[in-house]
């Protein structure tokens, strides 16, 4: 094997550097935008908390009443079931353990 010359080398590690990202670029996404929003807001009073609260809350997509109704009863029907097989598997090892320590 030849050693690397200066110029391979230099070459390399910018090439290393050049996919990494910079920080405050894009590919940091929400991460580097929510940290930017804390500096920023770390000084507020609860006014401009609450001022702030709301804003966020306007932003968020709230559910239709046909899909709350429905992800609502989809949800209470899988808790009945999980209920229920609990139920089920506690009587069966109830009267197992029944069977097994008369």
């Amino acid at each position: 094997m030849e050693p690397d010359s200066p110029q391979s080398a230099q070459s390399r590690q910018e090439a290393a550097t050049a996919t990494e990202p910079e920080p405050g670029s894009a590919a940091d996404g929400a991460v580097g935008a929510a940290a930017a929003e804390t500096a920023d807001t770390s000084d507020l009073q609860p006014a401009g908390f609450t001022a702030a609260t709301l804003d966020e809350l306007r932003k968020v997509v709230w559910p239709s009443r046909q899909q709350l109704f429905s992800e609502s009863v989809a949800v209470i029907l899988m808790v009945g079931l999980s209920a229920a097989a609990i139920a089920a598997i506690d009587r069966l090892f109830g009267w197992g353990a029944s069977q097994v320590f008369r």
